[in-house]
């Protein structure tokens, strides 16, 4: 499949080892965008779990193979698409996330390289909170050759098992999250019942009071030290403060589970 989409430069040659695998929920803002970026792959894969706007309409504008798969479970929705890849190589990617012009390149040049020693490669991911963007860059494995791919796990925050060596590519994944506070919560709400479920399941300690403190102040402080939210001025404080309560919310809604049992 040759994908030619607008805007992008045709300077770069035609990879044709790579599944470019989409996970996406109503990002009928966004999707373009990101599938733009995939101009380079063979066969593009969007993974719709459950979307009720025009997220697989404008897909399939793109050429892309939809297929609908509806989970809580990130690690299983990123398994679901394995078999249906044609190519050698994956690569992984959400519905608000693009490629940049240099990762893309680094790709190209990588894989045309390519000597078999490498089970898959690790990208630099920078975010985006509320359109401002954050100083600290995350390691993320998402090119993987299929064959060495073992399968992901991990209901929300999910990691590949890879067989052979990792290697890391230049140029970046841009993350546009948290579009609003109100896309904030609602996605909150929504995954911090998964995350109390885990907990839950796993026995954690009942909880009290002093623990509900504890990791609020724990999520205030990754993100706006750790992460250097201090560094971008209101929206590192608005983000460090939404961390603080996606914890709260998740720990509440495990001491109701654990209440539950009683």
């Amino acid at each position: 499949m040759h994908v030619l989409v607008s805007g992008v430069s045709n300077m770069i040659q035609k990879i044709p080892r790579i599944s470019a695998i989409i996970l996406a929920k109503n990002e009928e803002d966004r999707i373009e965008e990101c599938l733009r970026s995939l101009s380079f792959c063979d066969d593009i894969i969007v993974i719709d779990n459950g979307s009720t706007d025009t997220t697989k309409s404008k897909a399939t504008k793109f050429h892309a193979r939809v297929l609908s798969e509806t989970s809580v479970s990130f690690a299983h929705l990123r398994n679901s698409a394995v078999g249906e890849a044609k190519t050698e190589w994956l690569l992984y990617i959400d519905a608000d996330e693009q490629v940049s012009q240099e990762l893309r390149e680094n790709i190209h040049m990588t894989l045309d390289s390519d000597d078999g020693s490498y089970g898959a490669y690790s990208i630099d991911r920078v975010n985006r909170y509320l359109g401002v963007q954050f100083p600290d860059i995350e390691h993320m494995v998402r090119l993987i050759r299929k064959s060495a791919l073992v399968n992901w796990q991990g209901d929300v925050h999910e990691t590949p098992i890879i067989k052979g060596r990792v290697g890391h590519l230049v140029g970046v994944l841009r993350h546009d999250t948290h579009r609003s506070l109100s896309h904030m919560v609602e996605k909150t709400n929504i995954w911090s019942a998964t995350e109390a479920r885990l907990r839950f399941e796993s026995g954690h300690p009942p909880v009290v009071w002093w623990r509900i403190i504890r990791v609020m102040m724990t999520g205030f402080c990754d993100s706006y030290f750790k992460r250097g939210g201090w560094r971008v001025g209101v929206v590192g404080f608005v983000e460090g403060m939404y961390q603080s309560f996606s914890m709260f919310v998740t720990y509440a809604k495990l001491y109701e589970l654990q209440q539950r049992k009683k």
